[in-house]
């Protein structure tokens, strides 16, 4: 059978601060800019979650893209849905909530349970224009 690779979109809004502990607020803003604003600020994400694998000859599926979005939403968009990334996800805790850094935990928390699909990339849009990509490398 055919490998082929399916992509499932799906939303969330979270608020976070990048702040690097340590740093004072002023040494923060020179290094984030307004994104190190003490009283945080949020973003509208849309994440995409690209896996991979045979065409099932019984269903025509790779996966059902219904189930690649529960299996999202029950271990990453629940926990981070109108959550502050700094304080209320307990797995992005020690960790500068960027882009960059979000989509390789959420890599970890999907990784391997995705019903037997081949997890292959992350896309995490934080704005229209500002968007991260992770492969698990």
């Amino acid at each position: 059978m055919p490998t082929v690779r399916v992509t499932r979109k799906v939303h969330f809004s979270a608020g976070h601060r990048l702040a690097r502990p340590g740093l004072s607020d002023e040494e923060n803003r020179e290094l984030y800019g307004a994104c190190s604003n003490p009283a945080g600020h949020g973003h509208n994400y849309d994440l995409e979650v690209t896996v991979r694998g045979e065409v099932d000859p019984d269903t025509g599926y790779v996966i059902d893209l219904k189930r690649v979005k529960e299996l999202v939403h029950r271990a990453v968009v629940d926990d981070v849905d109108h959550a502050n990334l700094n304080v209320d996800v307990e797995w992005m805790e020690g960790v500068i909530p960027t882009a960059e850094n979000l989509v390789v935990r959420i890599w970890d928390r999907l990784e391997g349970n995705l019903d037997g699909a081949e997890l292959v990339s992350l896309k995490l849009w934080e704005t229209e224009r500002n968007m991260v990509e992770y492969r698990g490398e």
